[in-house]
């Protein structure tokens, strides 16, 4: 009887050689798993929200002539103002708010003209009327609003809530972000994933399209059935798994995960976007018009689970109103009073509005000085990050609420300035989130969206 030869011993070296691929597949399981296991991760405490509304005023919307009332403008109309801060563009005499101001509901809070039907609803609003921005230009302020910074690139608001829960539909993204008539300024970085797993980034629909084929690119293959793009997806997964292994790229994996998401949604998607399964009357609460459409998809995306709907007003900058505000400003706002009151109304009829969070803003205000051209008025209003307004309604807030004021004449913020990070950690916390300890390690350090900053607005919790 002969005895096979033991295995000469391991040295240090060939096993760390041998075992070296089995150590990188390990991390590379930890990278994945943090990209995707977290979507079926639990809140760290009870939210009182569960899906969030963004209204996205693309250009900046005055305050003070939407939410934020300033009767000393009148005073001072014509006149230089006692007080005033550095602008971006030349401005000169106080510029009074050409609409009327009238107060709502059994909180008596003034709304201007422009918002008299969301105005209906005051007593279910939050109107913080403090909030900062860090400088008077479009592009780091529409960073810094979505996500969290005005300099370097960082994962949105909605990226990181699909990080920290997902979403409750696996045959629909989790976050959806509607601009009709292509991209905002800054395009997709707005809803952007960053450094955290590309499976997170939000799904961009041009909403200005009423046909579902038009709505989402490539929803359906002209070429083959269903069933044939089947076998060819998992010919694809196949050949997918094979080429990773061994290679240390959760990118990958994002890209496997958007395979089969495209699939599984053109049935679900198809259901989701399809507003004629909804009631005539229903239809008509919010207007047959591009606005109207895209809230009423919204709220059928909420239904469905979708996280996270942001909902622009506009590619370009709309609300940019330089010159010519009155007109301007008054075409904006009927494009959008209407549907925002009706989804404010239908989310309430159906038990929704509890714990669904509404938020309306866009990424900076406007001065209360006219601004000039040479010395000549323009009628408009300049950028204005000192101070200006947003709202919540909905699951968590308290409504009928007023949080901070800015200054006698809507230029600063006076009483309890609040900046991005303190909304951004408010909105966190609605959903059942510590904004403290959602982190994701990047680059040698663990990274937030509300970066070493923010503090939960408490006074507007219910």
């Amino acid at each position: 009887m002969t005895t096979s030869p033991q295995p000469a011993p391991l040295s240090r070296r060939d096993l760390l050689r041998r075992s070296g691929l089995g150590f990188g597949m390990m991390g590379l399981v930890d990278l994945l798993e943090s990209g995707t296991a977290r979507a079926a991760g639990q809140p760290n405490f009870a939210p009182r929200a569960k899906r969030i509304i963004h209204f996205f005023l693309n250009g900046g919307p005055s305050h003070v002539d939407t939410f934020d009332p300033k009767p000393s403008l009148q005073k001072y109309a014509g006149k230089s103002l006692p007080q005033t801060l550095l602008t971006e563009r030349k401005t000169g005499v106080a510029f009074p708010s050409p609409f009327e101001f009238q107060r709502y509901g059994q909180s008596g809070i003034a709304v201007s003209e422009l918002f008299a039907k969301t105005a209906q609803h005051i007593d279910d609003i939050a109107i913080i009327r403090s909030m900062q921005a860090q400088v008077p230009n479009h592009e780091p302020s529409l960073m810094l609003m979505n996500c969290g910074d005005s300099i370097r690139t960082r994962p949105s608001l909605g990226s990181w809530l699909m990080y920290g829960l997902g979403s409750e539909n696996q045959n629909l993204p989790g976050f959806v972000a509607m601009c009709p008539g292509g991209h905002p300024v800054k395009g997709a970085e707005n809803w952007q994933s960053a450094f955290l797993p590309g499976a997170h980034q939000g799904t961009y629909v041009d909403s200005k399209h009423t046909e579902v084929d038009r709505l989402i690119e490539n929803i359906r293959s002209p070429h083959v059935m269903p069933e044939a793009q089947r076998r060819q997806l998992d010919l694809l997964r196949t050949l997918n798994q094979s080429h990773r292994q061994g290679r240390l790229d959760p990118r990958l994996e994002a890209r496997v995960q958007s395979f089969e998401l495209a699939f599984r949604m053109q049935t679900e998607a198809t259901d989701a976007f399809d507003l004629s399964r909804e009631p005539q009357h229903l239809r008509a609460l919010y207007g047959d018009t591009v606005h109207g459409r895209q809230t009423l998809i919204a709220r059928r995306l909420i239904e469905r689970g979708v996280r996270y709907v942001q909902l622009w007003h506009g590619a370009g900058q709309p609300w940019d109103s330089h010159e010519n505000i009155e007109a301007n400003h008054r075409k904006l706002a009927a494009e959008i009073d209407q549907p925002i009151a009706a989804l404010l109304s239908d989310l309430k009829s159906r038990g929704m509005l509890e714990d669904t969070l509404i938020l309306w803003g866009g990424e900076f205000g406007r001065t209360p000085s006219v601004e000039m051209s040479g010395n000549k008025s323009k009628l408009g209003r300049d950028h204005n990050h000192y101070g200006f307004s947003v709202w919540m309604a909905g699951g968590g807030i308290k409504g009928g609420t007023i949080h901070g004021s800015t200054d006698e004449f809507g230029f600063a913020a006076k009483e309890n300035p609040v900046s991005v990070h303190d909304l951004h950690a408010t909105i966190l916390h609605l959903m059942g989130i510590d904004h403290e300890r959602l982190t994701y390690r990047y680059s040698g350090r663990d990274f937030r969206l509300t970066d070493v900053e923010g503090e939960i607005l408490k006074e507007i919790l219910s």
